[in-house]
């Protein structure tokens, strides 16, 4: 636990923060304007994800009147055995009217006590990322004060659904359809390996993450859009997204090509460009007004390209920073 004269921090309790939590990060959140708003529902699906250590990997802070001040998180990820380093991405959130270098040096601190901590247990080097929207110029100056330097920008774009969306054209020998059941998950997690090895700072995915975020309450069956070849395997896929809670909360309705892929071995044959239109139109009849996506600004299989090629247009840019720590100490 750390102390000082006006905060102190401590682990995450479970379901008794959760509301104080949301009010929290909600309240940053307009005065912000980081889009990045939440129910109670929604922040404890994500603290029950797999790869999340509650009681080590969140942390509260608060003032001498046991006010929640800020909220830390310490999101990590392995990459493989051939690059062995342990991807620490820190989230932090902090009272607008309780900012101050000594509060967030504080919460740096346990971050990068955190993720060193994990790189012991494992064996492992440890990078230190974190990053906001290009206009969180207060967010952006602590990471600077803390040594994070600019590694990667990223856009978030959008497209307006009420104009004309091209015919769905499939390659020939490929079938479209949605998920259907356990085996397609299974070779869904392949083809998306597949799809994002050569991408940047690519992390595998586990079929238990994986399937954790198919149990929430927003995932329907009919936006896990595939694209099969003869012999049966994945070749592509686009994983739309609708989430009700968060469109009612801010009075839009958006829908989200959450990701979008093409395996190994399968590109070159304009599935990307197919798989999109149909998820395109699969958003325009569930009723969306708005498709959004995100994409790296050097995404090296020329994402970008596509996405402006059928309407989607940049919205946001998000930067990413990063450090190497030293996994001792």
């Amino acid at each position: 636990m750390i102390n000082t004269m006006t905060f102190t921090g401590r682990a995450y309790a479970g379901d008794s923060d959760l509301q104080a939590v949301t009010d929290l990060l909600n309240l940053v959140d307009a005065a912000d304007k980081l889009d990045d708003n939440y129910s109670v529902e929604e922040l404890r699906i994500e603290f029950d994800d797999p790869q999340i250590d509650p009681a080590r990997d969140l942390q509260l802070w608060h003032n001498q009147d046991d006010q929640l001040i800020a909220f830390s998180q310490m999101s990590m990820r392995d990459r493989d055995e051939g690059e062995p380093v342990i991807d620490g991405f820190l989230y932090m959130r902090v009272h607008p009217e309780h900012r101050g270098l000594e509060l967030e040096d504080a919460i740096f601190a346990w971050g990068e006590a955190r993720l060193r901590e994990a790189g012991r247990e494992r064996g492992r080097a440890v990078e230190l990322r974190s990053g906001g929207p290009q206009h969180y110029a207060y967010y952006f100056s602590i990471l600077e004060r803390h040594g994070l330097a600019r590694v990667r920008y990223f856009f978030r774009m959008v497209r307006d659904l009420s104009t004309p969306i091209p015919e769905l054209q499939l390659a020939e020998g490929y079938t479209l359809r949605t998920v259907a059941s356990a085996e397609d998950e299974q070779r869904w997690v392949a083809a998306y390996n597949l799809s994002f090895i050569d991408h940047y700072n690519h992390h595998e995915r586990t079929i238990e993450s994986h399937r954790h975020m198919l149990s929430e309450p927003s995932y329907s069956r009919e936006r896990d859009l595939i694209a099969l070849a003869e012999d049966g395997t994945v070749a592509a896929f686009a994983f739309c997204w609708i989430n009700p809670d968060d469109n009612l909360r801010n009075e839009r309705l958006d829908g989200w090509v959450s990701m979008l892929g093409v395996a190994r071995g399968h590109r070159k044959l304009g599935l990307g460009k197919g798989l999109l239109i149909a998820a395109l139109h699969r958003l325009k009849a569930d009723g969306m007004s708005n498709a959004k996506l995100g994409v790296d600004a050097e995404n090296p299989t020329g994402a970008l390209q596509l996405y402006e090629s059928v309407g989607f247009v940049r919205d946001e840019t998000w930067v990413q920073w990063m450090k190497g720590l030293r996994a001792e100490g």
